[in-house]
C-alpha cells in the first residue's frame, strides 16, 4: 500500500469535507492518506476559520512574526516519515518545507507542491520573495496546480506537463445549490418589493469582502453610468470589510444601492436568485463558483489582481472581462443586461460550468495525481 502525507500549516474549515472524501477515495485505490496540520498564528486567530478532523495528526506550529508576515515551522511526525509522497503548500514562509525539498536528493520519498505557482496579489511581483518562489518552482517531483492558470505558469517555467495535476480548485457547493433551489419566485418578488426594486429591473450583485483590491471605486462609477442608460437598475451588495465606510457614503446618495452586510445560507441564496449579473470589477476568486451555481454572469476586469480561479471565466461565454475603466465596464454590463437572449445564453453557460467546478471533481483530480505521482 502506498503512503502519502499532506501538510497544511492550519486546517481550514471549508477543507474538512474535501480531506474526508480524498482519504476515502485514496483508500479505495489502495493508498493510505494522512493529513498533518498545525494551528493558526496569533494574527490568524481573528479569522476563526479553523476546522478539525478526528483522524488528522495535529502538531504544534512555531511562529516568528516578522513585520506583517508570520514565519512558520511545522513539525513532521516521525511515524509518518516513511512515506512515498509528501505534499506541501507552496509558501516561502513555511520554513519546515525546506528540509523536505532538500531530502529529495538523498531519499526515494517524493515531494509535491500544492499551490498557485506565484503570488497573484504580490505588491512586488519582481521582488526577492517572488524570485525565490520562482527558483523553487520546478524543484519538486509533482505539482498539484489550483487551476489551468497555474499549469500555464509551470509550463512556461519548463516544468514537465506529465507531472502536473490540474485540480480545478473548488469548495463544497451542494448546500448552496440546495438553498438556491428552495427559493421560490414568490419569495424573490417579495424581497424585490421590500427593497423597492421593480419586478423586471436588472439587478447587479456584488458578494465578497469589501477592501481596495475589489475595486469598489470602479464598481460605483460604473453603476452610475449603468443607471443613466437603465434607470431601474439596482445594485445589491453582500459583504463587509474595511471599505464599508466608503460604500455607505456612496449608498447614502444612491437609494438604488442596497448594502445588506454579510448574508449566509438560504438568505444569501435568495439574493443570488434575484441577480442577473455578478459585478466584481476587482479580484475574482472562488466566489466565481457561487456565481456559476446561481447562473449569474461574472463581470470583471482584465487588470485586477485576480486569484487563479479567474481561469474559470470564459470571456464572452459564461462571463466578461473588460478594460479597467468605468466606461468600458458599464458598456459591457449594459450590453448583457439589455439583451435578454444573450443574457440567457450566458446564464446557461454559467450553470453548465457549475457542474465542472465541484468538490467531488477536485477530489478525483487530486486522487488521480497522487496515484500518478506514487506510481513505480
Amino acid at each position: 500500500m502506498k503512503k502519502v502525507v499532506i501538510l497544511q500549516h492550519r486546517l481550514l474549515h471549508y477543507r474538512t469535507k474535501f480531506f474526508d472524501q480524498l482519504r476515502s477515495v485514496c483508500a479505495e485505490r489502495g493508498i493510505k492518506l494522512d493529513l498533518v496540520h498545525g494551528q493558526a498564528s496569533r494574527r490568524e486567530l481573528i479569522k476563526k476559520d479553523e476546522g478539525s478532523l478526528p483522524w488528522a495528526h495535529k502538531v504544534r506550529n512555531r511562529f516568528l512574526e516578522m513585520g506583517s508576515r508570520d514565519i512558520v515551522w511545522q513539525p513532521f511526525p516521525a511515524q509518518l516519515k516513511d512515506v512515498d509522497l509528501v505534499v506541501v503548500m507552496q509558501e516561502n514562509r513555511i520554513l519546515s518545507n525546506y528540509p523536505l525539498l532538500i531530502s529529495r536528493m538523498s531519499s526515494k520519498r517524493k515531494v509535491g507542491y500544492w499551490g498557485h505557482g506565484k503570488n497573484f496579489q504580490s505588491d512586488a511581483p519582481t521582488g526577492l520573495r517572488e524570485k525565490w518562489k520562482d527558483f523553487l518552482l520546478t524543484r519538486v517531483d509533482w505539482w498539484f496546480a489550483y487551476t489551468e492558470m497555474t499549469v500555464d505558469i509551470l509550463a512556461k517555467a519548463g516544468y514537465p506537463k506529465g507531472q502536473i495535476t490540474c485540480l480545478d480548485n473548488a469548495i463544497d457547493s451542494s448546500g448552496f445549490k440546495a438553498d438556491l433551489g428552495s427559493c421560490s419566485a414568490t419569495e424573490i418578488l417579495a424581497e424585490k418589493d421590500r427593497l423597492g426594486i421593480t419586478i423586471d429591473a436588472p439587478v447587479g450583485l456584488f458578494c465578497g469582502s469589501l477592501y481596495p483590491d475589489k475595486r469598489l471605486d470602479l464598481l460605483i462609477a460604473a453603476a452610475d453610468l449603468i443607471r443613466q442608460k437603465a434607470p431601474d437598475f439596482a445594485l445589491v451588495v453582500i459583504g463587509d470589510g474595511p471599505s464599508m465606510p466608503e460604500m455607505r457614503e456612496a449608498a447614502a446618495t444612491r437609494p438604488w444601492i442596497h448594502l445588506l452586510g454579510v448574508r449566509k445560507g438560504r438568505e444569501k441564496a435568495l439574493y443570488f436568485r434575484m441577480g442577473d449579473v455578478m459585478l466584481n470589477p476587482g479580484l475574482v476568486g472562488l466566489h466565481i463558483v457561487d456565481a456559476f451555481c446561481s447562473g449569474l454572469v461574472m463581470m470583471t476586469t482584465t487588470t485586477a489582481r485576480h486569484s487563479p480561479e479567474v481561469a474559470y471565466l470564459r470571456n464572452g461565454i459564461n462571463g466578461l472581462a473588460t478594460d479597467d475603466s468605468p466606461e468600458a465596464y458599464s458598456s459591457a454590463v449594459l450590453e448583457v443586461i439589455t439583451n435578454p437572449d444573450r443574457l440567457m445564453t450566458m446564464k446557461q453557460a454559467a450553470l453548465a460550468d457549475s457542474e465542472r467546478y465541484t468538490l467531488e471533481n477536485m477530489v478525483l483530480h487530486f486522487a488521480d495525481g497522487i496515484e500518478a505521482a506514487t506510481r513505480d
